[in-house]
């Protein structure tokens, strides 16, 4: 907070604790925003289908959203936005609290490159780490439309091994996509989860069994 007082106090225009205090609260206007934005952009599915064959469970569905304004700009302007994929299956048990017999998951990240004014989106199944992205396919778009569009949909996304299939017990797969709000700078995070905002996500549950399959 030092540069906070600093700014208040009078520090000189375009010292390093004037710009820094001026990049926190232009951070702080826009979590704000993104706040109130995120409650009004619902995600809807248009379709969900779980196909399973002797390699195991895969799962096909497109989302269907757009990006808050407020968060367009930011993007816009250099801010990378991430997301995740999350896909368990539970066993469901009347005597205790279910169990989790697997998970997958898969990120995905979202970045505009000035220079070629190219939108860029990384999928990995570890983390993309801020400082590098290691072991990721990456695909390029000349919008932010065909970009969004890459992320919304999912095809045949393996998400079980066959072998832990059990249609003779109760379970289900639930499905979460979500903005990864630990990638978003901290004023932003602070902003977001102040509001009560959870952000752009969207969850589905599906009973496993012989009519779930396509």
């Amino acid at each position: 907070m030092d540069f906070f007082m600093q700014c208040l106090s009078g520090a000189k225009p375009m010292s390093d604790a004037w710009k820094l205090c001026k990049r926190w609260l232009q951070l702080l206007l826009l979590s704000t925003l993104l706040g109130v934005a995120y409650a009004e952009t619902p995600i809807q599915a248009e379709e969900f289908q779980l196909l399973r064959n002797d390699e195991g469970i895969f799962l096909n569905t497109r989302l269907n959203f757009e990006l808050p304004p407020s968060l367009e700009d930011a993007v816009n302007r250099g801010m990378p936005l991430s997301f995740v994929l999350q896909a368990d299956v539970m066993l469901e048990r009347w005597y205790w609290s279910d169990k989790l017999v697997s998970r997958t998951e898969r990120f995905v990240r979202l970045s505009f490159q000035p220079l070629s004014r190219r939108w860029r989106v990384y999928v990995s199944a570890q983390p993309l780490q801020t400082s590098g992205l290691g072991v990721s396919l990456g695909q390029s778009f000349d919008s932010l439309p065909e970009a969004l569009q890459s992320i919304q949909r999912v095809s045949r996304w393996r998400i079980a091994d066959a072998a832990l299939i059990d249609l003779t017990v109760k379970q289900r797969v639930e499905f979460r996509f979500k903005l990864d709000l630990s990638q978003l700078p901290q004023p932003l995070q602070f902003g977001v989860l102040g509001g009560g905002s959870s952000g752009l996500e969207y969850k589905h549950s599906v009973k496993l069994q012989e009519d779930s399959f396509k």
